[in-house]
């Protein structure tokens, strides 16, 4: 834009519009095109893309032993900007005895992230479930203290700058809003939690730090016990700055304030996440269940595209040949947006047409 005294060129305009104004006559002209490429940019084909057109990434989590598996890998590469480790990262694999580390099988996803261009979530540094069986044999609470604080420094501090988040704590609530009675709880005390984000931050500063846990994603006893503890931590200066809402539905079943939810923990000023999504249904699936699948698929995804620090979509999985589900839920299954045979399914296309619509 260029300005001028009266009786002189006064151009106002664009690379579309000029505005000419010449001793108080204006004149209109149609400038140059804008370059196409500006308006012909490809429309986004996978989920990622389209994703990443709101800011978002959409991501799977994915084990080690599949990525031998070359469709497996294609999908995932393709059609996800993110990934989060099933197992690779938790403390039995990372730490089988005490103060040895065993990176392997994590290093080997990060390096195909980071071939792939994808960002990982680091999953999970404490947690109640698959410890290191050598932990059960601490008896105090600062022996226990000190265990959790070199294991956290370990292994953040080996991927330190290769996470984009950590979900530094996993699953510390019971439904009612009382602390889960784990090992760290009953040993250390309601503190390890806060403990567990100071020593994360000091050992990978700038990830994102997150409290990852299930059932929180409506307003109920949970999700408000871990709104407290939230709401504390900003207060006191706990370095927090995610919450993990892990989104394990079944068919017809989500809460219907899941949007409202984010937006009451976003406004404490943290990002929030859907970490772990899957919605499972009785197998074998029927068409009516798989359209109801589509559909709250789409609600989740909605959900989180209308809060605006809701940064990350997860699915937990690829598809459904190396979904949890099935194992951990007899008779149910066929919970992800691919089916066994790696084909879209209907909530592939409901969760696609909501990214790229969705206003």
């Amino acid at each position: 834009m260029f300005h001028s005294l009266t009786r002189k060129w006064f151009f106002v305009g664009t690379p579309a519009l000029l505005l000419i104004v010449l001793s108080g006559t204006f004149f209109l002209f149609r400038g140059l095109p804008t370059p196409a490429s500006a308006h012909n940019a490809p429309a986004p084909t996978t989920l990622g893309a389209a994703a990443a057109l709101k800011g978002r990434t959409f991501g799977a989590a994915m084990t080690s032993n599949v990525l031998s598996d070359t469709q497996y890998s294609n999908v995932l590469s393709t059609e996800f900007t993110g990934t989060t480790p099933g197992n690779e990262m938790k403390w039995d694999t990372t730490e089988p005895t005490r103060n040895t580390f065993n990176f392997a099988p994590a290093d080997a996803i990060v390096s195909f992230a980071q071939s792939h261009h994808m960002t990982v979530r680091g999953h999970t540094l404490v947690w109640h479930s698959q410890l290191a069986g050598w932990v059960s044999s601490i008896t105090t609470g600062s022996d226990l203290l000190q265990a959790m604080k070199n294991h956290i420094a370990g292994e953040a501090g080996h991927f330190k700058g290769k996470v984009v988040s950590w979900d530094v704590v996993n699953e510390a609530f019971n439904e009612d809003g009382t602390r889960r009675a784990s090992p760290f709880e009953q040993l250390i005390g309601d503190n390890y939690i806060a403990e567990a984000f100071k020593a994360t931050h000091v050992a990978d500063p700038h990830a994102l730090l997150c409290y990852n846990d299930y059932n929180i994603e409506g307003i109920n006893a949970k999700s408000d016990a871990v709104y407290a503890m939230v709401k504390d931590f900003k207060a006191h200066g706990v370095p927090i700055g995610c919450v993990g809402f892990q989104s394990h539905f079944i068919v017809g079943q989500l809460p219907t304030d899941i949007q409202a939810n984010l937006q009451r923990f976003a406004q404490l000023g943290v990002t929030v996440q859907i970490t772990e999504l899957d919605i499972r249904m009785p197998v074998p699936a029927s068409s009516a269940d798989l359209q109801q699948q589509a559909t709250d698929y789409k609600n989740v995804v909605a959900a989180c595209l209308a809060v605006a620090r809701c940064n990350n979509i997860t699915t937990w999985g690829v598809y459904d040949g190396d979904s949890w589900i099935p194992q951990f839920f007899p008779g149910y299954g066929a919970a992800l947006l691919f089916d066994e045979n790696f084909q879209k399914k209907p909530a592939y296309n409901a969760v696609f047409q909501t990214l790229i619509g969705h206003k």
